[in-house]
C-alpha cells in the first residue's frame, strides 16, 4: 500500500497513488472502499494549513442560541465557506454558549463582516469572538 499521508493537491489524488502501485485508480479506490467497510481505514481528512493559503486571520466564535434553533443554526453556518469546524456544547450558567464555529479570513474585518452575517442570519442571544493569537501546535492525528 502507498503511503497516502500526504497526496499531491490535485482534483483527482489518488491516480498517482494508483499508478504508482501499477494499477488503476478505480482499482485502488474500490480497494480503500473496502477497507473503509472492514474497519481497516476510519476515514480521510486534510490539513488545511491556512497561513499559506492567505488565510491569516482565525476566530473562534461562541454562540448562545436557543435549543430549538440550535440544528438549523448549526447546518447554516456549516455552508459557510469560512467556517471550517461547527458544533454544538453543553452550556453552564457561567458560560452559556452552546454552538461553536471556527473562522478562518485574510483579515479581522473580513472575520467581522462573516460574523456579522451569521448573526444577522440566526439571532443569537449572544456570541463571543475570540481571535486566535499563536497557534502552538499543529499536527496530524495518527492512530495505530
Amino acid at each position: 500500500m502507498p503511503d497516502l499521508s500526504s497526496l499531491p493537491i490535485t482534483k483527482r489524488p489518488f491516480k498517482l497513488q494508483a499508478r504508482r502501485l501499477g494499477i488503476s485508480e478505480g482499482v485502488l479506490l474500490s480497494s480503500l472502499k473496502a477497507y473503509k467497510k472492514n474497519g481497516l481505514i476510519r476515514r480521510f481528512g486534510a490539513i488545511l494549513d491556512h497561513q499559506k493559503c492567505g488565510l491569516k486571520a482565525n476566530a473562534l466564535v461562541v454562540w448562545k442560541v436557543k435549543q430549538k434553533k440550535l440544528d438549523s443554526a448549526g447546518k447554516l453556518m456549516a455552508k459557510i465557506p469560512e467556517v471550517s469546524h461547527c458544533y454544538s456544547r453543553r452550556s453552564y450558567t457561567f458560560w452559556p454558549y452552546n454552538l461553536y464555529t471556527m473562522l478562518h479570513a485574510s483579515t479581522s474585518a473580513d472575520i467581522w463582516r462573516v460574523v456579522r452575517e451569521i448573526a444577522g442570519k440566526i439571532k443569537p442571544d449572544a456570541y463571543k469572538v475570540l481571535f486566535t493569537l499563536k497557534e502552538f501546535k499543529k499536527t496530524r492525528s495518527i492512530l495505530r
